[in-house]
């Protein structure tokens, strides 16, 4: 198909990415318009992350949240990996009572999985901005195997922001604690944060649900004036959501170190349990991070997350 007159020029540089040949287009493209940041800056982040996101990706189904105009036009899920996918990409076939935004094979879902540089990069080529995942992995047999990881996301409820989201934490972490579980913060780019429990041992997703609901529930009835455990948004004013359902087994949770489909770039970034502190004191001392405030921190520190 010829371009229209007045249409902007479909420029595509083909790149060697770990010996695979891809092409990748509209680098200029504007992909957050109030700052600025373009679809080639997206690929630079995500090329430069990739040794501390990667870990996080392995073995994981993936759901992405693709923005082919940038974020201020619209957004879709896609669950399945898209028709013209390379054949090196690695997929695996996951059962599925049918979710949401999820296009049937039967009764099975096939995403795409990303174990190195060249799929992310595709991914990212493909404005796939947020990349989603289980707390699960797929095993050799490409079978989903039991969770490996409890998840909870701390969702503030205005007034309460990022501050309230800290203090939360801190009683989440001393929670968990009782349980065995060392737990670890991520801001989740958007308002709140996220918090990790790596498990010892591979549980039922089911039964790493009830543990966390167990936790949100006792909070909840222990701190009524800060926490909720209730998913109705006209109950979440000035408090925190604990939301325990990420668990579920058909339930993602943005990746770490993923950019954020938000008004301006941000990151699902790893802090320091110091910093969630130094927030719960002062709601100031804390805030989103952009990537390029990621990229030197782990330039500095390495992955938080790493167990």
């Amino acid at each position: 198909m010829s371009p229209r007159a007045g249409d902007p020029p479909r420029e595509e540089v083909r790149v060697e990415v770990d010996g695979r040949t891809l092409t990748l287009s509209s680098l200029d493209k504007v992909m957050y318009p109030v700052t600025g940041f373009t679809k080639g800056e997206v690929l630079n982040y995500y090329a430069q992350v990739a040794p501390v996101m990667l870990p996080h990706l392995r073995d994981r189904a993936v759901t992405r949240i693709r923005w082919p105009h940038g974020v201020g036009g619209e957004s879709f899920y896609e669950k399945n990996a898209p028709r013209g996918a390379p054949s090196w990409v690695r997929t695996v076939t996951v059962p599925t009572s049918g979710s949401r935004g999820a296009s049937r094979h039967g009764d099975t879902l096939v995403f795409p999985v990303v174990d190195d540089l060249a799929t992310l990069t595709w991914m990212a080529n493909l404005a796939a901005l947020e990349l989603h995942v289980h707390q699960w992995r797929v095993g050799r047999n490409g079978r989903p195997r039991n969770a490996d990881r409890l998840v909870v996301d701390l969702d503030p409820g205005e007034p309460a922001g990022l501050g309230e989201c800290c203090r939360v934490a801190l009683l989440v972490a001393e929670a968990l604690a009782e349980h065995d579980l060392v737990v670890r913060p991520v801001l989740s780019g958007s308002k709140g944060l996220h918090l990790y429990a790596d498990l010892p041992s591979r549980r039922p997703s089911e039964a790493v649900t009830a543990l966390a609901k167990e936790v949100a529930d006792d909070l909840a009835a222990a701190h009524p004036r800060l926490v909720t455990a209730t998913m109705t948004k006209a109950r979440r004013g000035g408090k925190v959501f604990l939301d325990w359902s990420q668990n579920a087994a058909s339930k993602t949770t943005v990746a770490p170190y993923s950019l954020r489909g938000r008004e301006r770039p941000r990151v699902a970034a790893p802090v320091t349990w110091d910093e969630v502190e130094a927030g719960a004191e002062d709601p100031l001392a804390l805030d989103q991070l952009g990537p390029e405030e990621v990229l030197a921190r782990v330039a500095e520190h390495g992955d938080l997350l790493r167990w």
